[in-house]
């Protein structure tokens, strides 16, 4: 037969990806992919007798759905089909669209809207919670469409899907950022003094009747419509990856693709940073004479979203030149050997046409379900997935509290430590499993295999801590006055400090404070890099200073205290070293997801996976519900006469103890 001469691997026995697969209807074959040496003689044994379906593939892939050799073609539009183009036709042209998509998508969702979020509180006078919908509207948008793209999508043209995607994350950016546009300028409001005023103006807080808040719905619009765009993205792209190279390269293309949407959200954040020191009215910050040190300061969070629509619209037009298969799928295919997980419910499903018409949805996702395999590495990736959102989000304030850092040098710390040990995870795991050429079986050992070390490494933490710096009224008092745990003394108490306001400074003594107020400071200077406080009256200096402008001799600077810990480092390369191997795993699971289901459902079994982990919140807080609930059913107080104190509960528990016990005896008597 013609085929034979596209296999790469003397291993790999030949099949089409949409007839029915020797190797599914006798299991036994489906571990000829562990043996290495040649095998012409099995070609013959594989034949008698052949399998009628099986006896003419090509003829099958005809009647049937269209095969890949049918849908290859050149790079273009039509009958336009320039030769320049035909250089992006291969899956490394494809990948380097694909990486480019992710690295956006990654910026947007997960990294300038992030960075937004709080200036978007401020400007548009939204509460937390409201704020934490709009995070949580693209995951409501990728669950409830997941499945559905992700079955329709498999058999469809999956690169268009992608130029939809491209479509929907630009529009989604788009729609993010019209509120500037609509909600006129920014208008300042009073200045906040944080120094010790003996006469502060108590007024409460007037009741605001602003519109403002109205935007809420569009910026959930505008993360509906991102979450739309992310669904093709991680499934139809990944599994059209898959598709188009030999499956021992498959998880290294999937890996440099993930790693490109880890490097995403740095470099949202590093923008957005940026951004965020240009006035949020460009050009009017000299009008309104006021600097970035100023609270009322808010930021340009709108410029990267309408940079992201531009990147992301600019990917449309590639995306949708190439053709449904790349040339060579066919081949490729051919080299191929099915790793299915076999089950009973594996061999349910071989009708050729399955899966081309809706009605057969429910009966695809009770397959995969079945899939024993299957579930256990979607769960496994979503309990992983709190892990790293857990380190994503309380790392830099971890290491703020355990090692007393500024916030902002805390967070430059994770993020250095988080992105790239995570992105070189995931391509180190693609690289290994890809170089090693493992199976699905080795790949799910080399995945238990780097989560194990990721766990014995995590241990870090119960490792990692440092003395606390002395903190006035909380681990020190003030001079010698004051009691603990109370913020207000003598030297402070006319000053009408706001405990509502956390502004730490770190006076001359050493000694942390809660803000300039607390600490008693009247005066402060404005510096480069930071404000500096005189005339604190809880700093015990001998004569008052005059603050001059370029004078050294303040009494308390913003920020907290440095710490003398030397054990940041140490722990910084230990939990590199963590992040690394937790994300080693993230590709070969991929991987081995894609192995071990049916050939035509793959695409189904991503959107499983990406829909468990932003399900996962949801399942958690009902495990949480129930267990309350639990706790309620089983709860059982003391008898309702008994009304006593809690030292005396000993008692009463004797007592009513010795009254059953002397009623159990009359009973009985």
């Amino acid at each position: 037969m013609k085929r034979s001469g596209g296999i790469e691997n003397p291993a790999f026995l030949s099949s089409s990806p949409h007839s029915p697969r020797r190797v599914s209807a006798a299991p036994a074959n489906t571990k000829t992919e562990t043996s290495r040496p040649p095998e012409p003689p099995k070609h013959p044994k594989s034949r008698e007798p052949p399998p009628p379906a099986a006896a003419a593939p090509d003829s099958g892939a005809r009647s049937g759905p269209e095969s890949p050799s049918e849908s290859e073609g050149p790079c273009g539009w039509g009958s336009f089909r320039p030769q320049c183009l035909q250089l992006c036709n291969t899956p490394q042209g494809f990948l380097v669209h694909y990486c480019l998509l992710a690295l956006t998508q990654g910026v947007v969702v997960n990294g300038l809207v992030n960075i937004s979020i709080s200036t978007i509180e401020k400007r548009y006078e939204m509460k937390s919670s409201l704020t934490g919908l709009i995070s949580s509207s693209y995951d409501i948008a990728f669950c409830l469409l997941s499945l559905f793209v992700s079955y329709v999508g498999e058999r469809g043209h999956k690169p268009r899907w992608l130029a939809f995607a491209s479509f929907m994350i630009g529009l989604g950016a788009l729609v993010f950022s019209l509120p500037k546009f609509f909600s006129g300028k920014y208008q300042l409001g009073s200045p906040f003094e944080d120094t010790c005023i003996i006469a502060r103006n108590r007024t409460g807080c007037t009741s605001s009747s602003s519109s403002l808040s109205n935007f809420l719905y569009v910026f959930i619009l505008g993360q509906l419509l991102l979450g739309a765009g992310g669904t093709p993205l991680y499934t139809l792209g990944t599994a059209f990856l898959d598709d188009s190279v030999p499956t021992h390269k498959s998880s290294l293309y999937i890996g440099i693709g993930y790693s490109m949407s880890i490097l995403g959200p740095a470099v949202g954040y590093v923008l957005g940073g940026q951004l965020l020191t240009v006035y949020i009215d460009v050009g009017l910050e000299q009008s309104t004479d006021i600097t970035e040190n100023d609270p009322r300061w808010l930021g340009a969070w709108w410029i990267g979203f309408l940079i992201a629509c531009f990147c992301a619209w600019c990917l449309i037009i590639p995306f949708s030149c190439f053709p449904k298969h790349l040339p060579g799928t066919a081949n490729i295919q051919d080299g191929k050997t099915s790793q299915t997980h076999q089950s009973n419910s594996s061999l349910d499903h071989i009708d050729e046409d399955f899966g081309k018409s809706f009605k057969d949805f429910p009966a695809a996702l009770k397959n995969s379900l079945r899939n024993t395999v299957f579930m256990c590495l979607v769960i496994s990736t979503s309990t992983e997935a709190l892990v790293t959102t857990g380190f994503a989000t309380f790392l830099p304030k971890f290491i703020e509290n355990q090692f007393g850092l500024s916030s902002s040098f805390a967070a430059t710390l994770g993020g250095a430590v988080l992105i790239p040990g995570a992105a070189l995870g995931q391509i180190l795991g693609g690289v290994i499993v890809s170089k090693l050429r493992m199976t699905c079986k080795n790949t799910m050992k080399f995945a238990f295999l780097t989560s194990l070390i990721s766990l014995v490494l995590s241990f870090v933490f119960v490792y990692a801590s440092c003395e606390n710096e002395p903190f006035a009224g909380v681990s020190e008092s003030y001079n010698g006055t004051g009691h603990m745990g109370n913020l207000t003394t003598p030297c402070n108490a006319n000053c009408n400090c706001m405990r509502s306001h956390y502004y730490p400074v770190c006076g001359r003594d050493g000694v942390q404070y809660f803000s300039p107020c607390f600490a008693g400071c009247k005066s402060s200077v404005s510096r480069k890099h930071s404000e500096v406080y005189y005339n604190c009256s809880c700093i015990e200096m001998k004569t008052e200073i005059t603050p001059p402008a370029e004078s050294s001799g303040y009494e308390a600077k913003a920020g907290k205290c440095e710490t003398q810990c030397t054990n940041l480092p140490i722990f910084l390369g230990i939990f590199f070293a963590a992040i690394v191997f937790t994300f080693m795993a993230g590709t070969p699971i991929t991987v081995s997801i894609l192995r071990c289901v049916n050939q035509k459902q793959r695409s189904l079994a991503l959107g499983i996976q990406f829909m468990m982990l932003r399900l996962l919140g949801v399942i958690c807080k009902i495990i949480t519900i129930f267990f309350n609930g639990l706790a309620v059913f089983l709860y059982n107080p003391p008898p309702l006469d008994t009304d006593v104190s809690f030292q005396n509960s000993s008692s009463v528990l004797t007592s009513v103890s010795l009254d059953c016990d002397l009623n159990k005896a009359a009973n009985e008597g």
